[in-house]
């Protein structure tokens, strides 16, 4: 492909040291990729509540840094040292992203409320200018959000936002259409998933053990549906009554993926019980329609750590990372990005593996740069050599390997604040 056929478009990164933080910014121009790295400045010294977010980077590869304490957003050629990384999740239907604030351990901050609970924070994307919009208390972190909306064979779903709370093991309904000034950002209920069957003695209060963690919305059956990490099920949610009809087993999963049909819900995780001396990684496949998991796969010595479809949907990209410990991890295969055909749902075949570095990281995320239904290249990083590979999206060949400095990465994160066409997770 010659320099002129080449799509521009730039990856924008935040680099988690353990004792300091940075941001990268790599880009691809007229067939010529850059790299700028952030300079770091001085920590802000606040604690984990208190402590500058990172956003993105504008146009001009500033860092955009909100400072929680009173939600002041400014551009930045450096970034404060312990500038922390929060999950964001954008909401399809506006141009606002909510980020996500975990709270301490025990899942609190006192941003919002003193009785408890943590907090989450909107910021509207105007023309790539970072506008706060709200800061909203929500229930004990971590959290992920979902959006509903009316679908074709359900226009009465109201637009409304669920955040799972994992320490109270519940899920927050937050109103989200902006024509309705009562509801608007205003919480409007709170599901108990709590489910007695697995609590000791019956119990049905919150907090719970449900432990909430991966939720999607389906526009197909138009139902929500969120894993009780806990409890090794999946709730089926009524996004009108906010009624639990049904609790659909599915054990060893972390995380929950839909289908672009929308009619197959992908669980990801890992068994490190059943084997001492191998990890046992397991993806699986949820029939929303039967309200059963019909397809396992369990894959030794792989943790799959991230995971996201094409544009099409016809293939799923899962990259591989670091758990476990002693021979457990001696084991383990951390170099490797599998690739599954998803063409014939349920049914996942695995049809490639291609090759990264090995990283100790125990999370490796992976993008998406989108044109039309394909996708032109494929990010992924090695995160404990401080480099980026880039996976032509119809072959899946590497074509490049990016070096962006320090390696020994903590944890790599992708920040999709800067480009709707730069997708994942």
């Amino acid at each position: 492909m010659s320099n002129a056929s080449k799509p521009d478009w730039t990856i924008v990164a935040h680099l988690d040291y353990s004792d300091r933080a940075t941001a990268c910014c790599i880009q691809q121009h007229a067939g010529e990729i850059s790299v700028k790295r952030l300079a770091s400045s001085a920590a802000s010294g606040k604690d984990i509540n208190r402590r500058p977010v990172f956003i993105g980077c504008n146009d001009k590869q500033q860092a955009l840094i909100m400072e929680p304490s009173d939600r002041s957003i400014s551009a930045c050629d450096s970034m404060p040292a312990d500038a922390r990384f929060a999950y964001a999740y954008r909401d399809p239907n506006s141009v606002r992203i909510w980020f996500m604030n975990d709270g301490d351990k025990d899942g609190n901050d006192d941003l919002v409320s003193t009785n408890g609970g943590s907090s989450l924070s909107i910021v509207a994307n105007d023309d790539g200018n970072a506008i706060h919009v709200d800061t909203l208390g929500v229930g004990r972190g971590h959290h992920v959000t979902t959006f509903v909306a009316p679908t074709a064979n359900a226009r009465g779903i109201p637009h409304r936002a669920f955040v799972s709370n994992l320490k109270d093991g519940t899920l927050q309904v937050l109103g989200n259409d902006p024509n309705d000034s009562i509801s608007f950002l205003k919480s409007i209920a709170t599901i108990n998933l709590c489910d007695p069957r697995h609590e000791k003695d019956g119990a049905s209060g919150i907090p719970n053990n449900a432990f909430p963690h991966g939720m999607e919305f389906s526009a197909l059956t138009g139902k929500l549906y969120n894993l009780n990490n806990g409890y090794g099920t999946v709730s089926i949610v009524d996004p009108l009554s906010h009624e639990i009809e049904d609790n659909v087993p599915m054990p060893i999963s972390s995380n929950l993926l839909l289908s672009r049909c929308g009619g197959f819900l992908i669980g990801k995780g890992v068994d490190r019980k059943a084997n001492a001396e191998h990890v046992i990684g397991r993806l699986c496949v949820m029939d929303a329609k039967q309200k059963a998991v019909v397809t396992v796969l369990d894959i030794e010595d792989f943790y799959p750590s991230v995971y996201r479809f094409n544009p099409k949907g016809d293939r799923l990209y899962v990259t591989a990372a670091a758990t476990g410990q002693g021979v457990q991890a001696d084991n383990l295969r951390t170099d490797i990005v599998q690739i599954y055909d998803t063409s014939a749902l349920p049914a996942l075949r695995l049809i490639k593996e291609v090759k990264l570095a090995p990283t100790t990281s125990g999370r490796r995320p992976i993008a998406f740069l989108q044109q039309g239904d394909r996708a032109a290249y494929v990010f992924i990083p090695n995160p404990s050599h401080g480099s980026l590979a880039i996976l032509d999206g119809d072959s899946d060949e590497v074509i490049d390997t990016v070096d962006f400095g320090d390696g020994d990465i903590v944890e790599f994160s992708f920040s999709f604040w800067h480009d709707r066409n730069i997708y994942g997770a």
